[in-house]
């Protein structure tokens, strides 16, 4: 996927550069950039939780309706701090339409809650944050999920690669949207753990 995201990002409050499916042509995540370019109603808003940002937006409309669908969206409503890996509705449509609408339905909630759990860790960590674990690891760090299963995390080029347990890979592709509960950290893809 070669979309150029930088349009969306005065509109969603997200700083986003073109995302690539190689991950040797991704652009670098700079946490100045992410600040520089959000746009400002939506950026004086940091008192905005993150599920009420995500709620906003209209790029993360599969997100946020999935968050809904599993009772997560009062979680990402609470104290945190949380940091979130959001997909964008893009990434939601990499998943195939008959595994996500099964996701959807209630018999499927836990399973849809586990996916989207898998997006979120404990406590508030920036690009830098995230960059500087990987460097003390010796090029990739390990991030332990709200529900348990762990991400990695790796640099490809100056961007920031994340894989899951089941071997997908998510870009970030805007980095340090600052929450009251937390920070987003945009991603290209839906990350599918072990189930």
């Amino acid at each position: 996927m070669k979309t150029p995201l930088i349009l969306t990002a005065a509109a969603v409050a997200f700083a986003l550069s073109a995302c690539s499916s190689k991950p040797d042509e991704a652009p670098a995540v700079e946490a100045a950039a992410a600040v520089s370019t959000v746009d400002e109603p939506v950026a004086a808003s940091s008192a905005t939780t993150i599920a009420a940002g995500i709620a906003a937006s209209p790029t993360f409309k599969s997100l946020a309706d999935s968050l809904q669908a599993a009772g997560l969206a009062e979680t990402l409503s609470g104290t945190g701090p949380f940091t979130l890996f959001a997909p964008t509705d893009a990434g939601f449509a990499q998943v195939a339409p008959v595994t996500r609408d099964g996701w959807m339905r209630p018999a499927q909630k836990d399973v849809l809650a586990g996916v989207l759990k898998y997006h979120v860790v404990p406590g508030k960590l920036t690009a830098a944050d995230i960059a500087a674990k990987i460097a003390e690891g010796g090029g990739k760090a390990v991030l332990k999920t709200i529900d348990g299963p762990e991400l990695t995390a790796t640099k490809s080029g100056d961007a920031i690669l994340l894989t899951s347990t089941s071997g997908n890979k998510a870009m970030v592709t805007g980095a340090d949207v600052d929450r009251s509960n937390g920070i987003v950290h945009v991603v290209d893809a839906v990350l599918i753990p072990n189930m």
